[in-house]
C-alpha cells in the first residue's frame, strides 16, 4: 500500500477475543515503536474492531496515541501482530479520520456525539473534544410539549390572560372524591387523560394545554379563547346505587373534540368563523348512534368543511 495515510476497517475479528487488560495473558506480547518510519502501516484491534492506519497519522497530534506509537508507552500485541486497545471500537474510525484530516462529520444523534466525546477524552484529542462539546451545546434536546401544572388560582389567571393562543385545561383531582367509583369510572378517567395527552402532542404549537390538580372537581375540561372561557365539560356526577352514593366518571369524547375545535376558531381570527361554529354545534338526532360514532362523524364533517384552513398548518387535522 502507498500514501500518507489510509484507513481501512476490516470485518470484526471472529476468533477468540484476547483481554487487553490481562497483561499476563500468554497470547499477548509488549513492544515499542521507537525509530519506526511514519509511513509504516500498523494493525489495530480496538475492542474487536480491526483497523489499518499509518504511524504518521497516529502520531500527528499530541494525543495518547502519539505516546503509544512514539515509544513513550508500551503496547500490547497478539500473536498475529495486531495491536490491542481495550476500548470500544464503534467510533474509532471517526477518531482516525479526525487525526488524518483535522475534521470529521459527527454522528447525527446526540447519543452518538456523547459516545464520541467519551472516546476523544480517553485519547486526549482536544480538538475533537471541543468539536463534540460545541455540537452538544447547539443540539440540546427540546421537549415536544410542555404542559404547565396549575398550583394556584393566580397562576391560572396569569397563564390564561397572558396567552394569545386558545387554552385547553384539564382539571384532574381524584382527591376530591368522597365516594366509591362506579365500575367504568377508572377506565374513563384514564381515557380522559389519554385524550388530553394526544391533543397536547398534536397541537402544542397552536393551543396552550394546562393541567389543574388543585381544583374542586374530579375530572373537568375547560376551553378558553381570547382570554375568556368558552365552554366547560364536566365528566363527573353523583349517582345512587344500592342505597349509597357513587361517583360516576364519563368520557364524552365527541363533546371534547367539538369544544377543542371551537377553541381553535379563536387561534388567528379576531372573531370565530360562525359557519364552522355552526357545523361543530350540529349534533345527530339519531338516538342509536353511540358517543364514539358521533365523535367520528363530527371529526369527519369538520375536516371536510375546514380543509383549506388546516392546510396552512404543519399539524394534522383532529381525528388523524
Amino acid at each position: 500500500m502507498s500514501g500518507e495515510s489510509c484507513l481501512h476497517q476490516l470485518q470484526p475479528h471472529t476468533g477468540p477475543i484476547v483481554s487487553v487488560s490481562s497483561v499476563s495473558c500468554p497470547k499477548t506480547d509488549t513492544c515499542t515503536y521507537r525509530g519506526v518510519t511514519g509511513n509504516k502501516y500498523v494493525q489495530l484491534n480496538v475492542g474487536g474492531n480491526l483497523y489499518y492506519s499509518t504511524l504518521q497519522v497516529l502520531t500527528r497530534q499530541d494525543t495518547l496515541l502519539r505516546s503509544m506509537f512514539s515509544g513513550k508507552k508500551e503496547v500490547l500485541t497478539d500473536k498475529e501482530g495486531w495491536i490491542l486497545i481495550d476500548r470500544c471500537g464503534k467510533h474509532f474510525g471517526l477518531i482516525l479520520s479526525y487525526l488524518r484530516d483535522g475534521f470529521v462529520t459527527l454522528p447525527k444523534s446526540r447519543q452518538g456525539i456523547m459516545e464520541l466525546l467519551a472516546e476523544a477524552k480517553y485519547y486526549l484529542i482536544q480538538g475533537l473534544i471541543d468539536l463534540c462539546q460545541k455540537a452538544l451545546q447547539g443540539n440540546e434536546e427540546k421537549a415536544l410539549c410542555v404542559i404547565p401544572f396549575i398550583t394556584s388560582p393566580k397562576e391560572e389567571e396569569r397563564l390564561i390572560e397572558g396567552c394569545v393562543r386558545p387554552v385547553v385545561k384539564l382539571l384532574y383531582n381524584r382527591g376530591n372524591n368522597k365516594y366509591s367509583y362506579t365500575s367504568n369510572s377508572d377506565d374513563n378517567l384514564l381515557k380522559n387523560i389519554e385524550l388530553f395527552e394526544k391533543l397536547s402532542l398534536s397541537y402544542s404549537g397552536r393551543v396552550l394545554f394546562i393541567k389543574d390538580v388543585i381544583g374542586d372537581e374530579i375530572c373537568c375540561w375547560s376551553f378558553y379563547g381570547q382570554s375568556r372561557k368558552l365552554a366547560e365539560v364536566c365528566c363527573t356526577s353523583i349517582v345512587y346505587a344500592t342505597e349509597k352514593k357513587q361517583t360516576k366518571v364519563e368520557f364524552p369524547e365527541a363533546r371534547i373534540y367539538e369544544e377543542t375545535l371551537n377553541a381553535l376558531l379563536y387561534e388567528t381570527l379576531p372573531v370565530p368563523d360562525y359557519s364552522l361554529l355552526e357545523a361543530t354545534r350540529r349534533r345527530t338526532n339519531c338516538c342509536s348512534h353511540s358517543e364514539e360514532e358521533e365523535a367520528v362523524e363530527l371529526r369527519e364533517r369538520v375536516r371536510r368543511i375546514h380543509i383549506k384552513r388546516y392546510s396552512t398548518y404543519d399539524d394534522r387535522p383532529l381525528g388523524h
